[in-house]
C-alpha cells in the first residue's frame, strides 16, 4: 500500500453563508467548484489547501450538533502547520475569531493554539 498523502478532509457545516465567510473570506482558502447537490438538498463545496489537499465542505440541514463535551469517537480536530502562530493568531483576531491563549506543546515544546469554526469544529495552528 502506498499512501501518499490526504487528498482531502470533508466538514459537515449547518450555515453555507457562515461557511463561506469564515472558510474563504477570513481563512483565505480558495474555491475549486462549489456545486448544490439537488438530490441531497446540501451544497458540496472544494476549497483548496494546497496542491494535493483540499477542503470539502458540505452544508446540510438537519445533522446532529457535534459531540464535544464530552468528546466524541473520530476526528477529533484539524491542525494546520504555520510558520509563526503569534502571526497567525494576529491574523485571525483581526477578523475577529477568537483564539484561546498560545501554549506549547508538552511533546514537541512548539507554540500551539487551538480557535473554532461557526459550528464549534475545534481547529488548531502549530510551529
Amino acid at each position: 500500500m502506498n499512501l501518499i498523502a490526504i487528498h482531502h478532509i470533508a466538514i459537515i457545516c449547518s450555515d453555507k453563508d457562515e461557511a463561506m465567510d469564515f472558510y474563504v473570506n477570513k481563512l483565505g482558502f480558495p474555491v475549486i467548484r462549489s456545486n448544490y447537490r439537488q438530490g441531497r438538498g446540501d451544497w458540496k463545496i472544494d476549497l483548496k489547501l494546497n496542491e494535493t489537499t483540499e477542503l470539502e465542505l458540505f452544508v446540510m440541514k438537519d445533522h446532529p450538533a457535534r459531540v464535544s463535551n464530552p468528546e466524541a469517537c473520530g476526528l477529533r480536530h484539524l491542525a494546520f502547520h504555520v510558520n509563526s502562530v503569534s502571526n497567525t493568531v494576529a491574523e485571525l483576531e483581526n477578523p475577529g475569531i477568537a483564539c484561546e491563549p498560545v501554549r506549547l506543546d508538552a511533546y514537541t515544546n512548539k507554540p500551539m493554539t487551538f480557535f473554532r469554526d461557526p459550528d464549534g469544529l475545534p481547529i488548531e495552528i502549530h510551529e
